[in-house]
């Protein structure tokens, strides 16, 4: 990014500055959470700016002073090691970030083959996934879920909240998630101790504040039934639940979290968009010749992405060759490894991607 880019991200930065201390403006919760939220984005780039520009000066300083006195010569080959090091941290802050990384998420988890044994196993992602947001302080509301005879999920959708001001939201710690997860362990429902593989599949996608699909009613089949709770059996005696079904895609979403049945239909519209919108932005990302089909990010969400293996206590990401023995650990919210180890594959490739030549008459394949 040329000098005068970078001019335009301190005076942004100090034009936000000056919104956000500004009372009137925070009478507005939205625009004011919007406004902070780019503050925090930018706030990081500006201090390495600023870092940067201080240690240049000070090395052109050293280097003067080292013409006539020696005993600054270490000085000068300190701070020349630290200008290619924030350079380096100034191209990592200026990288493309994904639009939706503040955003919160909806999942959900699906029991696929293996019959009951991958509907328990659907309930220990989610038990998963609820640990780790209780670790991070992210809210979770369960919108709807089917369960199985044995106390598992065949599906379930969650609502993921992260309720924060900073430039990173759920969607940015979670977006890798989506895909098929393999288990290996010996079920409850086998009798003679053999090992049996099933899986579970993950759907994850950012819950943006605007979203841009429209929906035409027309489209729209929306059915009411009554609340149901573990085993099926009704827990409401109105029809409060909603599903709503798109007609086009054949989406089907499902609420029956909330008290009444507006708010069922409101919270369940919600979703539908987003979801609706997700599926629209990864199919024209299909159509486009340069989509970026990342190790960790692919369009094939049907993609085996990890397995679980209890017997040998591990956990394997097939997408970046990542391994470790503390699949107990994982289970019970710690998801920090993996989950750093897929944002680091991301942002690697993303600088590789960045510093690649341009294709032109000299290097066209």
């Amino acid at each position: 990014m040329d000098r005068d880019s970078l001019q335009g991200l301190l005076a942004e930065h100090a034009e936000l500055e000056s919104q956000l201390g500004d009372p009137d403006v925070h009478a507005d919760a939205e625009r004011a959470r919007k406004l902070g939220r780019r503050y925090s984005e930018l706030t990081p780039i500006v201090k390495t700016i600023n870092e940067l520009d201080a240690v240049r000066e000070d090395l052109a300083a050293a280097r003067e002073l080292a013409r006539e006195d020696p005993s600054f010569a270490e000085e000068v080959e300190q701070l020349d090691a630290r200008v290619p090091q924030l350079e380096s941290r100034l191209t990592e802050l200026l990288l493309p970030r994904d639009p939706y990384d503040a955003s919160d998420v909806v999942m959900e988890i699906k029991s696929g083959a293996g019959g009951e044994e991958s509907a328990l196993f659907a309930a220990d992602l989610l038990q998963m996934y609820l640990r780790y947001a209780e670790h991070v302080g992210w809210k979770v509301v369960v919108l709807d879920a089917t369960e199985s005879d044995l106390g598992g999920y065949k599906d379930v959708t969650v609502s993921i909240k992260g309720g924060g001001d900073g430039p990173d939201g759920v969607w940015a710690r979670l977006k890798y998630e989506g895909g098929v997860h393999r288990v290996q362990r010996v079920p409850t429902t086998e009798s003679q101790g053999r090992i049996h593989t099933s899986a579970a599949g993950v759907l994850i996608y950012p819950e943006p504040e605007e979203v841009e699909v429209e929906v035409d009613p027309n489209d729209l089949r929306i059915d009411t039934f009554r609340s149901s709770g573990p085993g099926g059996q009704s827990v409401n005696t109105t029809d409060s639940a909603v599903r709503i079904t798109h007609l086009p895609t054949g989406v089907v979403v499902s609420c029956q979290n909330e008290k009444s049945q507006l708010q069922n239909k409101a919270r369940a519209m919600q979703v539908l968009q987003a979801r609706l919108q997700a599926m629209a932005e990864e199919e024209e990302a299909a159509k486009t010749s340069d989509t970026r089909r990342s190790q960790v990010r692919t369009v094939d969400r049907s993609e085996r992405v990890r397995t679980y293996n209890f017997p040998e206590n591990r956990i394997s990401d097939h997408r970046v060759n990542y391994k470790a023995y503390n699949l107990d650990q994982v289970l019970a919210g710690d998801l920090n490894g993996v989950l750093n180890a897929l944002q680091e594959a991301d942002r690697s490739e993303r600088i590789a991607q960045q510093n690649a030549p341009t294709p032109g008459p000299g290097n066209a394949e």
